[in-house]
């Protein structure tokens, strides 16, 4: 900065040829200078006045618009910052195809104790032996006079335990908020749903993570925060699994079935709808895995994915349709049944003497292994295999629940000629009922490969085609067949056409020293309306005996069927299938012309 000096030269010494004097001159110039800098001084102060004055008065009205924000909103109670990975706590809700609740979260809170703030540990121990008679007052003694800082008292309390603990009065018990899986429906649908227990815990906060079926299947989209929420969507319907349980437990009693297990499945997306398997659990209060003798005496066991077993006559509808896919046969082609088949050893055997010879139709309406043994030569081994495959017989469903590795097919050791014959009509290849429900929904809807899903679809599947669709209409005319004259009469529900094929097989012994004489595997495999197919219903009991008569009747005819018939009857309402009427021509009336 360029500064005018307080005594100019020039002015000096003119002042000196006038005779004035120079201080004069530079006092005037130092008062000029002193106004000048007392100005630049008070405009600064303005200045910043002002910038202070604006900030106060941004600082006041953003003060003020949040006060008015907090007043008009709903109280909320602060939540602390933590440091590190949070333990997440939310899980979205599970609901059925209609988005009704099959799993929720339900806020409660923990119970937990710091002994060094006690200030009467006996009381406090004895109060809580009496909220909670399983705790031991003299053992909660010990822990609080001991060398513990922290012990857990309950991972679960209600509310009026809350109440209870509060008024022991004790500062050394406290409490933490928590987030508890809660199944409003109890044991309906409990093998689906699986359950779930804590993960990761703090005194503030649990993680619930799933532990079976669909709930630790899906326990990553379950707890990821990235979904906001939203739920996890299945193909079950509520309702018709609930009726569905009803029937199937009612008839497992009335029938004396040590289990039974059933599958209700849309033919053309692969939906469950419906999977009961008997007996269950209520998934609020998971029993325990069983820890010595046979798992599937647990009630954890699924029968209905898990359980493998030899499904007897109903596997006979593949054989007699890959028959006529091949163009080996058709539905009138006389089969030989003459009795006993032998190879080898072995010696196949029909219930009945059939004569000497059935048409293709009638091997299935009357059930003969002998006919369908025949019709299985004809096909071959290798075409056997490679079309069961097609069904996905031959590996374990593709489901989404946890439990689906586990129910691999039993195979033979070698595919040999007696194999492929008893295959033919369901013995040497054990499945589960799940499986059934696949192969029948494949070869019934037309021909294309559906495999089972838990989870809601939008659309059929386009899967591959195993037949085509005029053999998939010839087996369903096989099936009808067998309601309206054969073994399964019993299975006729008025109004829905119901088809389908029995199956009885004898129960293989534990330790794999051949078969029982007196215990049995019955299964009625159908598909109905058959004229229009919608749905396929496996229904599977373990060992029952009807008991009506004089002599116990174990096949699937009495006991399989009449239990399915009953489901069909209760539940297809429930899926919006109006009764079909036969119209009748009018009795005693004719019609004349004028």
């Amino acid at each position: 900065m360029i500064r005018t000096p307080l005594r100019p030269l020039a002015r000096i010494l003119k002042a000196r040829e006038v005779g004035e004097n120079p201080d004069v001159i530079e006092a005037e110039n130092l008062a000029l200078r002193h106004e000048e800098m007392r100005d630049k001084t008070r405009h600064r102060a303005e200045g910043r006045l002002l910038v202070l004055g604006v900030m106060f008065f941004l600082a006041f009205g953003t003060i003020g618009t949040r006060m008015g924000a907090l007043a008009s909103s709903v109280p909320e109670e602060p939540r602390a910052a933590t440091v590190g990975n949070p333990i997440i706590g939310q899980r979205s809700d599970i609901v059925d195809r209609n988005g009704r609740i099959l799993a929720t979260n339900l806020e409660t809170h923990s119970l937990y104790a710091q002994p060094p703030q006690m200030v009467d540990p006996r009381a406090a121990a004895d109060g809580l032996a009496e909220i909670f008679p399983e705790l031991d007052a003299d053992k909660l003694y010990a822990d609080f006079t001991g060398a513990r800082k922290f012990l857990w008292i309950r991972k679960q309390i209600s509310p009026e335990q809350m109440q209870l603990v509060h008024d022991i009065g004790s500062p050394g018990l406290l409490f933490g908020p928590r987030e508890m899986r809660l199944y409003p429906n109890g044991p309906i649908a409990a093998h689906v749903l699986g359950g779930a227990s804590y993960g990761r815990e703090g005194v503030s906060s649990a993680e619930v993570i799933g532990v079976a079926g669909v709930e630790r299947q899906f326990d990553e989209f379950l707890r990821d925060p990235a979904n906001e929420g939203a739920p996890l969507e299945l193909s079950l319907d509520l309702t018709v699994q609930a009726a569905a349980e009803e029937v199937l437990a009612g008839g497992m009693s009335i029938m004396n079935a040590k289990g039974a297990a059933s599958v209700l499945m849309d033919i053309r997306t692969g939906e469950i709808i419906s999977m009961v398997s008997l007996p269950d659990f209520d998934p609020n209060n998971r029993p325990q895995v069983l820890t010595q003798g046979d798992q599937s005496d647990s009630p954890l066991f699924n029968r209905a994915v898990q359980g493998v077993y030899e499904l007897g006559s109903t596997f006979k509808i593949f054989a007699v349709a890959q028959a006529m896919e091949l163009g080996l046969i058709n539905q009138h082609t006389m089969i030989d049944t003459k009795g006993p088949l032998t190879w080898g050893r072995f010696r196949i055997r029909d219930f009945h003497d059939y004569g000497a010879e059935l048409s293709a139709t009638d091997v299935i309406v009357k059930s003969s292994n002998i006919g369908t043994a025949r019709i299985a030569m004809m096909i071959g081994a290798e075409r056997q295999r490679d079309f069961l495959g097609a069904l996905g017989f031959l590996q374990p469903t593709p489901v989404e629940m946890v439990e689906a590795p586990t129910g691999a097919p039993l195979l033979p050791r070698q595919w040999s000629e007696i194999s492929t014959m008893t295959i033919s009509y369901g013995h040497g290849l054990s499945t589960s009922p799940l499986h059934l429900a696949a192969g029948y929904a494949s070869l019934l809807n037309g021909g294309t490969r559906v495999e089972p899903t838990l989870i809601k679809q939008s659309r059929p599947q386009a899967g591959a085609r195993v037949v085509r669709p005029e053999i998939s209409a010839r087996a369903r005319h096989m099936l009808r067949e067998v309601v309206v004259r054969g073994t399964a009469s019993f299975g006729e529900v008025p109004g829905y056409e119901v088809g389908g094929k029995t199956g009885t097989a004898d129960k293989p012994k534990e330790n794999g020293g051949g078969y029982y004489d007196d215990k049995v595997i019955a299964t009625f495999a159908s598909v109905f309306p058959a004229n229009d197919p919608q749905y396929v219903l496996i229904v599977t009991l373990d060992e029952p005996s009807e008991t009506s008569s004089d002599k116990p009747r174990r096949t699937a005819g009495w006991t399989a069927v009449p239990v399915a018939a009953e489901m069909i009857r209760r539940v297809a309402p429930l899926l919006g299938l109006r009764p079909h009427v036969e119209s009748m021509e009018p009795v005693g009336v004719t019609l004349t012309a004028n």
